[in-house]
């Protein structure tokens, strides 16, 4: 199990509870090539993952180490085909504009068989941006990242050389066919109902490492359809599921739903467009109060984590059936404002 830890450099409380410690002082033991990112004042930046090696069958943890350091705000990922996990950087942190040396905003690759530090090398060909999630489209090599941003958009990246992201691809972005700059987010006028399917095209992207944090700006400029907080998103039986955390008319969440052209990421794939469907739209928040991530159960529903910020509302984990039923699995026990 790879874990991210979501801690900031921004954050004073952050620097008192790292991943590996209660005493970030002890970050200075660590070797300082292993560590992606520093500080203004050259303290490694906190965020990262930790990886566990647990026995089902004992149920014993074997060993657990530190994975990835020097990391800002690891939110989500996603899990590769080949064993690794890719954790998202959720910032566009830069040194003029925060507390960093480096840039941040990126992907990152940990493969599970490492038994210590990972060369945290950031992969730039996937675009830099607020990352939440990714998921991959086994049959193809196709990544998919969501963007935890207002007006964010979805992106698809297709690697070069398969399994190999370091050896980069082309990073692109969903629009609508026929509608260049749609809305998807139903906010102030109604795009489409639920059920409603929309043929999608891809469009290029360029200067995707945004230093001005404007690459969604620029895609929307260039056609592409606008995601309300895209967070969680995860491979199916041939289609992806995604949330768009704070769509719809009463901003409380939608889940989208992706099946791929048969011809997905060639030359063809005009031919028979990969098509967008709204599957799941909140119009009442103790159904569904802004899913955040989301996995594909083996029996083929949804598990939705909700992430809301009420006083009065917990978080819950939420089922979703293949014809788009919403049922309550667990409340979180722990109070308000507190994620799964």
């Amino acid at each position: 199990l790879v874990r991210n830890h979501e801690l900031k450099p921004s954050s004073s409380s952050h620097w008192n509870r790292t991943a590996w410690s209660d005493d970030a002082g002890r970050l200075r033991r660590l070797d300082p090539a292993k560590a992606y990112g520093r500080t203004k004042a050259g303290q490694i930046v906190p965020g990262g993952t930790t990886t566990i090696v647990y026995d089902l069958e004992t149920g014993q943890t074997v060993r657990q180490h530190l994975s990835l350091v020097g990391t800002s705000t690891n939110c989500a990922g996603g899990v590769t085909p080949w064993g690794s996990w890719l954790s998202c950087e959720e910032t566009e942190e830069r040194p003029g504009t925060a507390n960093v040396a480096q840039n941040h905003g990126y992907v990152f690759e940990v493969p599970a068989r490492e038994t210590g530090l990972v060369d945290p090398q950031p992969i730039k060909a996937m675009g830099r941006f607020d990352h939440e999630a990714v998921c991959f489209d086994p049959a193809t090599g196709i990544a998919y990242l969501t963007e935890d941003r207002a007006d964010g958009l979805f992106y698809r990246f297709i690697p070069a050389v398969r399994g190999e992201l370091l050896k980069g691809g082309r990073l692109q972005a969903l629009a609508l066919r026929g509608a260049p700059g749609a809305d998807t987010t139903n906010h102030e006028t109604r795009l489409w109902s639920v059920g409603d399917w929309r043929d999608v095209e891809w469009i290029d992207l360029d200067e995707i490492d945004s230093p001005n944090d404007d690459l969604r700006l620029r895609g929307r400029a260039s056609g592409a359809a606008i995601v309300a907080r895209g967070e969680g998103v995860d491979w199916g039986d041939g289609e992806l599921y995604l949330t768009a955390t704070s769509g719809g008319p009463i901003k409380r969440g939608q889940i989208l739903r992706y099946q791929p052209s048969a011809h997905e990421g060639t030359d063809r794939e005009p031919e028979a467009p990969g098509r967008l469907q709204l599957f799941v739209e909140s119009a009442d928040e103790k159904v569904m109060n802004m899913g955040d991530n989301l996995t594909v159960a083996p029996w083929g529903h949804l598990i939705v984590c909700e992430d809301n910020y009420s006083d009065e509302i917990r978080n819950h984990l939420k089922g979703v059936s293949p014809d788009g039923r919403v049922y309550t699995l667990a409340r979180n026990a722990t109070g308000a404002n507190s994620e799964f």
